[in-house]
C-alpha cells in the first residue's frame, strides 16, 4: 500500500493548535491497536472522534498515513514519560528501581502501546521505516540507561560489561510479556495478570530480576 503526501505544516499546526489532530490521533491510536491496520475502519475513527473523514484525509492523507502517525504517537508518548522519570538524581540502585518500576506501571496501563508494537512486528516493520525521527525519538532512551549504567559501573554497584540497548531490551520484553500475554496467560495458569495484587507482586519480581542482573560480582 502506498500513502499519500503529507500535508502543509500550516494544516497541521492548525490542527494542533484547535486540538483536532491529537482527538483523532486519540481514537486513532485505540482503533488501530483493536483492529490492526487492514481492520481499522476511517468512518469508525471519523465518528468517535467527531471529525468528519474529509477532516482526517486533509489532515493526515490516506489511511496508511495516518497508521504512521499514530505509530510515531505511541512512541513519542512513552519516550515523553520517560523523560520524567529524573533518575539522575538518585543513586544508581534506586534509579534504576524507579526506571524498571515506572516502565512496569506504563505499559500495564497502556495497553495500546503494546498492541500497536505488535501490530507493526505483524506488518514486518513496513510502516515504522516511513518514520525517521523514530530513531531520534527512541535515542534519549538509551542514553538515560548509558548514563545510569555508567554511574553503576564508576560507582562499583553495576557490572563494568553492561550494554545499555540490551539492558533496556530485557525491562522492555519483561514489561511488555505482562501486557501482551495477559489474557492467554491468565487463563491457562488461572493467575489474572490484569489485578493489582498480582501486577504489584510481578512488578517487584521484575525489579528484582532486573538488580540482580546488573549487580556487580
Amino acid at each position: 500500500m502506498t500513502t499519500k503526501a503529507r500535508k502543509p505544516k500550516a494544516a497541521i499546526a492548525k490542527a494542533e493548535e484547535d486540538g483536532t489532530r491529537d482527538k483523532i490521533l486519540n481514537v486513532a491510536i485505540q482503533e488501530f491497536s483493536r483492529y490492526g491496520l487492514s481492520g481499522a475502519r476511517i468512518d469508525a475513527i471519523a465518528a468517535e472522534s467527531g471529525a468528519n473523514k474529509g477532516m482526517i484525509y486533509y489532515y493526515f492523507g490516506g489511511k496508511d498515513d495516518l497508521y504512521v502517525a499514530a505509530l510515531e504517537e505511541s512512541y513519542r508518548r512513552f519516550r515523553q514519560i520517560e523523560s520524567e522519570f529524573h533518575i539522575d538524581d538518585l543513586p544508581p540502585v534506586p534509579a534504576l528501581r524507579r526506571l524498571v518500576s515506572a516502565t512496569f506501571d506504563y505499559h500495564a496501563v497502556h495497553p495500546e502501546f503494546i498492541r500497536m508494537v505488535m501490530s507493526e512486528n505483524i506488518n514486518q516493520g513496513e510502516y515504522i521505516r516511513k518514520i525517521p525521527e523514530l530513531q531520534a525519538i527512541n535515542r534519549p532512551a538509551i542514553g538515560l540507561l548509558d548514563n545510569l549504567c555508567q554511574r553503576g559501573i564508576a560507582e562499583g554497584v553495576f557490572r563494568a560489561d553492561l550494554d545499555p540497548v540490551d539492558l533496556h531490551m530485557s525491562i522492555s520484553a519483561l514489561s511488555f510479556y505482562n501486557v501482551s500475554n495477559r489474557y492467554t496467560f491468565s487463563y491457562i495458569f488461572d493467575r489474572d495478570l490484569a489485578s493489582k495484587k498480582v501486577h504489584e507482586a510481578r512488578r517487584e519480581s521484575v525489579i528484582d530480576m532486573i538488580l540482580r542482573y546488573v549487580r556487580a560480582p
